[in-house]
């Protein structure tokens, strides 16, 4: 039977996740992980079911991926045992190569694969070069995390776990963490209303956002955290740290707590991806016992 790509429905995402997490693995690649659809859901469970395709062969998902913003970017798993699948791979560049079978618009794209060597492989020879290089880092938990290094370099934080009464100090942080423009009332009711979004949605029972407090009450650093499902790595997507309290370890902290808080909910190890450009960013995971792994570069096609 041919491999068929199909758009999944609303009711299918609970479905869509669960094959995600059974990909997850802590030898494995840093690839589309439920948390990626968790955090694209803010924009609603019918725009992120439009925004995923999967790709199958009698009844089983081969493949999966999420077009993930406006600018061309589609991010994929496969199944760990069908990575070198010819046929899966020839199926996959068809369709994600030519505009007119639905996956990507014609001109500049960009295609997040990692893991899948026979696949990028595959794209190359269509032409794609590789983009910016980004730095994948692993923290294992087996071994539990020291509470105390959630003070981070030096410094004393209290961790509270968000809900929607606490959105606005999460919002405040994120925006000024990503943005770093003033944020008005109109982007922050928009905003909030996306985190409301995410919280209410499909996949948050497997998430915990988090936010850290410094010793005067200040929001200073915010994350959300999102688990694989017991015995499997967990993703934190995203962390970000206020503009205005940067350099004081607040980062280190979060991310401790981060980890603390997957292995709470039952995952092996903390998964999280940097632009290795940022290397600030990179450094602040490595202080919080993350281990920087080889560095992995998407695919790009031009305008």
């Amino acid at each position: 039977m041919s491999i068929e790509m199909t758009t999944p429905r609303v009711q299918d995402l609970d479905d869509v996740a669960a094959v995600l997490s059974g990909w997850q693995h802590d030898a494995g690649p840093l690839h589309l992980h439920p948390g990626d659809l968790g955090w694209h859901s803010s924009r609603g469970a019918a725009r992120t079911a439009a925004s995923l395709r999967a790709w199958s062969r009698n009844g089983r998902t081969l493949a999966l991926g999420l077009l993930d913003g406006p600018d061309g970017l589609l991010r994929m798993a496969l199944d760990p045992d069908l990575r070198d699948d010819e046929e899966l791979c020839r199926q996959l560049v068809a369709d994600v190569d030519d505009p007119s079978r639905g996956v990507l618009d014609a001109g500049a794209a960009i295609v997040e694969a990692r893991g899948a060597e026979r696949f990028s492989q595959l794209l190359s020879e269509e032409g794609w070069q590789p983009a910016e290089p980004w730095t994948p880092l692993h923290r294992d938990l087996s071994s539990g995390v020291d509470a105390e290094r959630v003070r981070g370099a030096g410094v004393r934080v209290r961790i509270e776990v968000i809900d929607p009464d606490g959105a606005d100090a999460w919002v405040a942080v994120h925006w000024s963490a990503f943005k770093g423009t003033p944020l008005g009332e109109e982007e922050r009711r928009e905003v909030r209303q996306r985190w409301l979004t995410m919280a209410d949605g499909p996949f948050y029972h497997r998430a915990r956002s988090l936010a850290a407090f410094d010793s005067d009450g200040n929001a200073v650093a915010v994350t959300t955290v999102w688990s694989a499902g017991p015995g499997r790595p967990g993703l934190v997507e995203p962390m970000g740290v206020h503009r205005d309290h940067r350099g004081l370890g607040y980062g280190v902290a979060i991310s401790v707590a981060a980890a603390s808080a997957l292995r709470e909910m039952g995952s092996s190890s903390a998964l999280v991806c940097a632009e290795s450009s940022n290397s600030a960013a990179v450094s602040t995971y490595v202080a919080a016992g993350f281990t920087a792994r080889e560095q992995v570069a998407d695919l790009q096609r031009g305008a």
